[in-house]
């Protein structure tokens, strides 16, 4: 049996406050619990004004003034870390080295594992803080024998678990989600933090990428890696097309493809391959972007690591649904069946995998099977 993991004793908490809402409530929550509650804005770009302006971020200096008031107003100590250049390293840098070779990566998901869950938990910890704190919706759940899992939030419609699924059992241990079993909507939320005398409940979420100003990702990629013309070609290896750099194309896209010539059966053509060694993109139907196997890489686990062939549930996105999955680890790399052929997988993307709510671990996906044409 188990129980949510609710401390018997004050912990000193060190809350990462973004400057958004769900950061704030979380935080303040904490301490309302008689949490030991220190807040902590972590500084991600040398020059903060080349981030998103307004509400659109995470990472501005306008963020840092909102979470700094959101502290005031709880009564908590706060702080600015500048983790400008591990950000930079291990989030922007593989980001576009991703790109470079023909992947598509989650950034958000590689900022959990690599900032808020290793540089900053490592520090906290150093530091004698005993857990760290954020706004995600998740649960972490404590078994009877002392090991920790990882579950989704109580609400689908705001779980955050997948970007989670790198955390180990270790950096769990020192994880707090206040927010991840609370049934109540955004609207409940924002509400709670109005009653709190929050400024921030009224701030939009943040979306897209955070260190991308303008929300030009292919623009962005092009200053750094430059314009490096191309062909777009069919299944056939026809040129259809020209492009300025592969690396500005995702698997299963559709827009902005600019292939002057039509389909011959009218219908529209998505992304299904990218080879960066020769610099083609190759589009076709959407029926030729169903995969029904694929390899994964770099495997964490949330726990203790499976053993032989199992059944589970997977999700291939961050707002993606689940498909049902045979997955097992051979030789390091995890080999992954779906039960149902799926669409648009893309190499780089993360595979996180579920037994029910509980989080088993998640993978980079290498390269993918594609699912056999059915006859007609």
């Amino acid at each position: 049996m188990t129980d949510t993991a609710q401390p018997t004793r004050p912990l000193r908490v060190l809350a990462a406050m973004s400057g958004g809402v769900d950061s704030a409530v979380a935080a303040a929550r904490a301490a309302e619990a008689g949490h030991d509650v220190t807040g902590v804005h972590l500084a991600l770009s040398a020059n903060p004004q080349s981030f998103r302006t307004g509400a659109r971020g995470c990472c501005t200096i306008e963020d840092s003034r909102d979470a700094r008031r959101a502290a005031d107003v709880i009564g908590i100590p706060f702080y600015v870390w500048d983790l400008a250049d591990r950000f930079r390293e291990d989030v922007v840098e593989d980001f576009i080295a991703e790109y470079e070779a023909g992947r598509t990566p989650n950034p958000c998901l590689r900022c959990n594992e690599k900032i808020k869950f290793a540089a900053l938990l490592d520090k906290a910890l150093a530091l004698g803080f005993d857990a760290v704190c954020t706004g995600h919706y998740a649960t972490v759940v404590l078994n009877d024998d002392g090991t920790r899992e990882l579950h989704r939030a109580s609400d689908m419609a705001k779980d955050q678990s997948y970007v989670l699924g790198v955390l180990d059992e270790k950096q769990l241990a020192h994880a707090m989600f206040p927010l991840g079993d609370t049934l109540t909507t955004k609207d409940e939320i924002r509400a709670e933090a109005e009653r709190r005398g929050l400024a921030v409940a009224k701030k939009p979420d943040s979306h897209d990428i955070c260190f991308i100003a303008d929300g030009d990702t292919q623009g962005f990629l092009a200053d750094r890696l430059g314009k490096a013309e191309g062909d777009i070609v069919d299944e056939s290896g026809a040129k259809l097309g020209t492009h300025e750099g592969a690396y500005g194309y995702t698997i299963g896209q559709r827009k902005g493809l600019r292939i002057g010539t039509p389909a011959a059966d009218g219908k529209p053509r998505y992304v299904l391959d990218i080879s960066p060694v020769n610099n083609t993109v190759t589009v076709g139907p959407a029926a030729s972007l169903d995969v029904d196997a694929l390899t994964a890489i770099k495997p964490r686990w949330c726990g203790a690591v499976p053993t032989g062939p199992g059944t589970y549930t997977a999700q291939l996105r961050a707002h993606g649904g689940e498909s049902e999955v045979t997955a097992e680890l051979v030789d390091g790399s995890l080999q992954v069946t779906f039960t149902e052929p799926v669409r648009g997988v893309a190499p780089g993307q993360a595979i996180v995998l579920y037994d029910g709510t509980r989080v088993v671990g998640s993978a980079t996906i290498a390269s993918t099977v594609r699912a056999t044409p059915t006859a007609v």
